[in-house]
């Protein structure tokens, strides 16, 4: 029998690529995408397995579209791609930087999710990576919690529309990703400590955490609908 094949959208760092790593690890084909061909290739090289690699803008509809074809029927659509854009105050933030929020993360998510159903097998399934924010009362996060919430809403959305096809979600907390490089590690390291602090857990998260949890829910055909908040409790804070 064939493995499964599971398509990562934002493959080539981080959560997704964490993902990747997972996935093989668990005997599935896997197939990475970003935007960035030299950054995917050295990602590509570092993972063991039946891995591919393909290059496309997941906001460039057309592109999806002929990756997809390129690639044929798979089964698991895991769409880990993220933006910065829609921090801070609500009386401060910029409408604008909210608009390329939802540009940089809603609608590709939106769009890829809506492209694969084309090309994705019947047993098969879409996981989202949303984050805490949409769950969360964080102040400073109302532009980019509300992205976040409108990928979370699509869930169970889908999960009834698209049915036989499974529908998920995961929100992860605050991840040591390359998401907080806009930091240095001079500046990171106290913003760190001070979610350390709110984190029931006692940490922020790891790549590897959110893996585990995208991967339950790719594994398991009795799971769909679902939210998996991934954030060591920091929610509660």
């Amino acid at each position: 029998m064939a493995p499964e094949h599971a398509v990562i959208i934002g493959g080539s760092s981080g959560i997704g690529l964490a993902t990747a790593r997972k996935l093989l690890e668990a005997g599935f084909k896997v197939t990475i995408s970003g935007r960035d061909e030299k950054k995917l290739t050295v990602a590509k090289e570092s993972l063991v397995g039946d891995v591919s690699a393909v290059a496309m803008d997941a906001a460039n509809s057309k592109q999806v579209r002929d990756a997809f074809s390129g690639i044929g029927s798979f089964d698991h659509l895991i769409l880990a791609l993220g933006s910065r854009k829609g921090g801070g105050p609500f009386t401060k933030v910029s409408i604008d930087e909210v608009r390329e929020g939802f540009e940089e993360k809603v609608f590709p998510h939106f769009s890829c999710a809506q492209i694969a159903t084309s090309f994705l097998t019947k047993g098969g399934s879409i996981t989202f990576v949303s984050a805490v924010t949409a769950q969360a009362a964080m102040p400073g996060t109302a532009g980019i919690g509300a992205a976040n919430a409108a990928i979370a809403a699509l869930v169970p959305i889908l999960a009834v529309e698209l049915k036989p096809l499974r529908v998920n979600g995961v929100s992860p907390g605050v991840i040591d990703t390359p998401w907080w490089d806009f930091l240095s590690e001079e500046q990171k390291r106290p913003v760190f400590a001070e979610y350390t602090a709110k984190t029931p857990v006692g940490r922020v998260g790891r790549s590897d955490d959110v893996a585990g949890a995208i991967a339950f829910l790719v594994g398991n055909s009795f799971m769909t609908g679902n939210i998996v908040i991934c954030d060591g409790g920091l929610r509660f804070s």
